[in-house]
């Protein structure tokens, strides 16, 4: 989901590492899907390289992804916690300071840590991941958002390829050893031109690029290399176009493997269901690190050996209640049956009906009520802690500055998995598909031809954050600034902690010539968006309209930094 957080926002002289202190690479691939890897059964032909890696790998090949969305998938895969634990979402949460995190572990046991990302969205500074620098020593990104007839590829999104080559060439001047490198490739993800087989078989040419390199360069025996698609892509199924709102096979079996130093176990076929949260305390423990007690996956190489029992896999989306204002939904999959509670559960036997196209929910009570007994008891082990901010994610102080302005009865932001009530999904799946494609627009900078689609769908749907944003965002674009000011005043109603309305609102209030009350808003946006350069700028430029002249000096020299 690449174009969110843009609506939003050759080796040389080196030798292997010792086998007790690998060198660690994570791959993540965005959106790619379990059945179109060929080592999974594909006959697509689009995966050579990954299926190349799989006879020297453990293959699992029943892994879920926990969430069915880029920047949330991630924050499971590098602290090894269930989404309710992280509170990571596509809509600028950050990452708590105080969970385990995969490359701040490493960096702590004398590790070289690198991160190249593909996408705006996984950007700490211009994007959804904020936090998620934690640990490394470099973060290659510097993405800004697409300007209006601006190609993505010169601002939010780069190729395969491209993170390839600029993955290998920091590894060229870092030679010392032992490295933990995090490589993102994202050619699958939407927007996309061509087909979905195409832009899977570019990931993994990209994929073949950092293997050939590895073994050239005598890195790769010795290496541990995991690769794990953060979740899948509808391509239609059930309704949905792209992805992030349903929890079926389509969104959520992803590929997963891992190679171990020396090509341990290569081969390995591993047909429990495994978890992606799994994946942080395996590469630790692998490595000889200790796997923090707040992590809550379990060892793959246990489970690859046997030694452990196949857990249940738990999955949820929060994307439809936080950009539509429905339901929230979850999953839970438990010997062949897959449970889906939303105001209207679904029940599917997986054994004998694989596409989840036969609701048993309505013919099979017991087993629905033994499902729905199992997620019950799950969830509440998932509480929230205790210590964390008020529901609507605003502070005391946030608060009186909003109702200083009239925001009152501000929507509270609903995290919990409790009371599961409103509009299902499912039956607003195609509102779903026309926002996500008009919000798509928007990203890739052509606002005016979804402008009227948004227009329609923020009249039509008046709980839809994201059809509000998307509008407000592309009417700014368009320079059109006073008519973006209730759009984003609507937006900021229904998620009144979203920093990015807050910094789009005060650019609209700033051209409109209301200096005084977009610094209320952009100061909220620049707290909470601390890196993001363009946020202190127009604040600097608004304290310097009010006359504040030492205001406007210190956002200036934070936008500087």
């Amino acid at each position: 989901m690449a174009w969110l957080a843009t609506i939003l926002v050759g080796f040389s002289g080196w030798v292997s590492a010792a086998p007790n202190k690998p060198n660690v690479i994570l791959i993540t691939l965005d959106c790619v899907r379990a059945d179109r890897v060929g080592a999974l059964g594909s006959h697509t032909g689009t995966t050579p390289n990954l299926d190349g890696l799989a006879k020297q790998s453990f293959v699992f090949e029943r892994a879920y992804a926990q969430v069915p969305t880029t920047v949330a998938s991630h924050a499971g895969i590098l602290t090894g916690t269930y989404p309710q634990t992280n509170q990571v979402s596509e809509f600028g949460a950050a990452l708590a300071p105080a969970l385990p995190y995969l490359p701040a572990l490493f960096k702590a046991k004398g590790y070289h840590t690198a991160a190249f990302v593909a996408s705006l969205d996984l950007d700490p500074r211009s994007g959804l991941a904020q936090g998620f620098d934690r640990g490394f020593d470099s973060f290659d990104a510097g993405f800004h958002a697409t300007a209006r007839g601006e190609d993505t590829y010169q601002s939010s999104r780069r190729r395969g390829a491209q993170i390839a080559a600029r993955a290998m060439a920091w590894l060229v001047h870092n030679n010392s050893m032992p490295f933990f490198l995090w490589i993102h490739l994202s050619d699958a993800d939407a927007p996309r031109a061509g087909s979905y087989e195409a832009a899977v078989a570019a990931e993994d040419a990209a994929l073949g690029k950092l293997l050939s390199a590895l073994r050239q360069k005598k890195l790769f025996d010795d290496a541990m290399i995991a690769v794990a698609g953060d979740h899948g892509e509808s391509l239609g199924a059930h309704g949905e176009d792209t992805h992030g709102i349903f929890l079926y096979e389509e969104t959520l079996h992803v590929p997963l493997l891992v190679k171990l130093p020396q090509n341990q176990m290569a081969a390995t076929r591993v047909s429990a269901r495994v978890r992606l949260l799994d994946l942080a305390p395996s590469l630790l423990e692998a490595a000889g690190v200790a796997i923090p007690a707040q992590m809550q996956g379990q060892s793959l190489l246990r489970t690859a050996k046997a030694t452990a029992a196949e857990q249940p896999v738990y999955s949820r989306s929060d994307f439809g209640q936080r950009a539509m204002g429905w339901s929230v939904t979850e999953s839970w999959r438990a010997g062949k049956y897959l449970y889906i509670r939303a105001p209207r559960p679904e029940l599917y036997d997986l054994a004998a009906d694989s596409g989840a196209t036969h609701n048993l929910a309505g013919s099979s009570k017991a087993t629905l009520d033994t499902m729905a007994g199992q997620l019950d008891a799950f969830t509440r082990r998932l509480a929230a802690p205790t210590g964390q901010s008020s529901a609507s994610g605003l502070s005391s102080s946030e608060t009186q500055k909003l109702a200083s302005l009239g925001y009152v009865g501000l929507q509270k932001a609903n995290v919990s998995s409790a009371g599961l009530t409103g509009t299902d999904p499912k039956d607003r799946i195609a509102d779903a598909n026309r926002v996500l494609a008009a919000a798509q627009m928007v990203a890739a900078g052509k606002p005016d031809r979804a402008t009227a689609a948004l227009q329609t769908a923020a009249s039509a749907i008046p709980g839809a954050f994201l059809a509000h944003y998307a509008l407000g965002v592309a009417l700014n674009q368009q320079q059109h600034y006073a008519n973006a000011i209730p759009a984003l005043h609507r937006a900021i109603q229904l998620q009144p902690e979203s920093a990015w309305a807050h910094c789009q609102i005060g650019v609209a209030l700033l051209r409109s010539g209301d200096a005084k009350t977009a610094a209320v808003h952009l100061a909220i946006a620049a707290a909470r968006l601390a890196k993001y350069a363009p946020a202190h700028a127009a604040l600097a430029e608004a304290y310097a309209k009010l006359g504040q002249a030492d205001e406007a000096k210190r956002e200036r020299q934070l936008a500087a930094q």
